[in-house]
């Protein structure tokens, strides 16, 4: 079902985040305006207007309520009261950011084919390299427009390493990256087409948007396709066009943005009801 609209998000939507709250952020990057939905609303209940627009691909927000957006070249952080600062300047454009639990903040850079990481306890620390190093390529060391990112408890990388239709995990202090989904993987169930995002469910199984407008995930069997399974472009409630950032709450139902359908759309788990007019629709997602 339709979780937000074009009215809402705005058009060609790319951020969106769910913290342990269940609270919802998404970004309409025609006005600037970070909307977020708090105690399972279906309309949102509070709304930050900001100086962005954009250049805003997604967006992180810590247990503490503070958004991080990569804003172009720029990562900036917003308070509760809508104070700005900026934490650090990049040389190109930042597609994903994610905060791992040791207050250290990740952003991929789409055109330096790399993942860099800044400690948040020292606003004046450098940034380093964690992930590729600034050239295309496809070997195990190297990234070619990388686009989402994800962090594990355990420190591990997981790049959606878009050009290269893979996506791969760097352990900590590795640079040397593993193929983990892919038709280059080392048992390879499905091939990817341009990967745009990747995430891990709290059992870290891996969820993936890609260019054929479907959303992948994994389990203990491998993975299969498990949303818009036809692979065809559309805008009705099957279907997605162009999908981008995608979010569990905690009941296990799926968000994604449905950029050029300009909307965010929500797929049930099978065994939950979304609400009560539609309690008949449900969608078979396992995890």
């Amino acid at each position: 079902m339709t979780f937000a609209d074009n009215f809402i998000v705005g058009t060609n939507p790319y951020g969106l985040f769910i913290d342990t709250n269940n609270s919802i952020y998404s970004m309409n990057r025609d006005n600037g305006k970070i909307f977020i939905w708090m105690n399972n609303s279906n309309d949102p209940t509070f709304t930050l207007s900001t100086p962005f627009s954009s250049n805003v691909f997604s967006m992180f927000v810590t247990t503490n309520g503070l958004i991080y957006l990569g804003d172009g070249k720029s990562i900036k952080q917003i308070t509760k009261s809508n104070q700005i600062i900026e934490i650090s300047s990049i040389s190109d454009y930042i597609l994903s950011v994610f905060i791992a639990i040791n207050n250290i903040f990740y952003c991929s850079i789409n055109g330096l084919h790399k993942v860099v990481k800044k400690s948040l306890d020292d606003i004046s620390s450098t940034t380093t390299t964690v992930a590729g190093n600034g050239t295309q390529g496809s070997s195990s060391k190297l990234l070619n427009g990388p686009f989402g990112i994800f962090v594990d408890t355990n420190f591990d990388l997981y790049v959606a390493d878009c050009g290269n239709n893979r996506i791969q995990l760097f352990r900590l202090g590795e640079t040397n990256g593993t193929t983990v989904a892919g038709s280059t993987s080392a048992n390879p169930t499905i091939s990817l087409s341009y990967p745009r995002y990747a995430i891990l469910d709290g059992n870290k199984y891996l969820f993936i948007t890609d260019l054929n407008n479907r959303i992948i995930g994994s389990d203990e069997n491998g993975f299969r396709c498990i949303v818009a399974c036809s692979m065809s472009s559309g805008s009705t409630s099957d279907k997605l066009s162009y999908p981008q950032s995608i979010a569990f709450d905690s009941f296990g139902n799926l968000f994604v943005v449905d950029r050029n359908n300009h909307r965010i759309q929500k797929f049930c788990l099978s065994t939950n009801f979304c609400n009560r007019e539609r309690k008949k629709q449900r969608f078979d997602i396992f995890i």
